[in-house]
């Protein structure tokens, strides 16, 4: 692997920073060397959380306008906040309905996970649902669902019913009903 910039962005409390932990806990257990940094809005208003993750060997945690290879949305609107971040070929995976996204970005995916996460009873897990729905995409990600199934494990090992409820929402997202 040569490399991956990702930008994870959403507003505060849709848990922007545990899914780019867990991908950076996924790439450590796969021996690749992370950076992240990470921009937080004002959680209580709703502020937008913009999370940077490079995977490989970079120098710098920011990723740069036009670099990114992909931007996974936790909020619709977010899409085009932050686009600017993909370079020509990057991909998009947001939470969204389709026609919310337009197809200028290769590889644009999109799933109603607000409204699956509902579904599921567990509101909160519509970071997971994204992050599944990017797994099955095929090779967007540096790693599989099984590497990031293993890091959830490993982090959430002692909260059984929390990691349940976690490799749920990840399955609703990669298979969506």
């Amino acid at each position: 692997m040569t490399g991956q910039q990702l930008i994870i962005s959403g507003v505060g409390g849709q848990g922007i920073l545990f899914v780019t932990r867990l991908l950076a806990e996924t790439a450590i257990a796969k021996g690749f060397p992370v950076l992240t940094s990470e921009t937080h809005g004002m959680a209580q208003r709703g502020g937008i959380v913009i999370s940077h993750l490079k995977i490989g060997d970079f120098s710098s945690p920011l990723v740069r306008p036009g670099q990114a290879d992909g931007l996974i949305a936790l909020k619709p609107e977010n899409v085009a906040l932050h686009r600017h971040f993909l370079h020509p070929g990057g991909w998009v995976v947001a939470n969204t309905l389709p026609a919310a996204v337009d197809g200028s970005a290769n590889g644009a995916a999109t799933i109603d996970a607000d409204g699956m996460a509902l579904a599921l009873g567990t509101p909160q897990a519509v970071n997971l649902i994204v992050l599944g729905r990017a797994l099955a995409q095929g090779d967007l990600l540096f790693c599989s669902s099984k590497d990031v199934e293993e890091a959830l494990r490993e982090k959430l090992t002692t909260r059984p019913s929390l990691l349940e409820a976690s490799l749920a929402a990840l399955h609703a997202g990669i298979v969506p009903s």
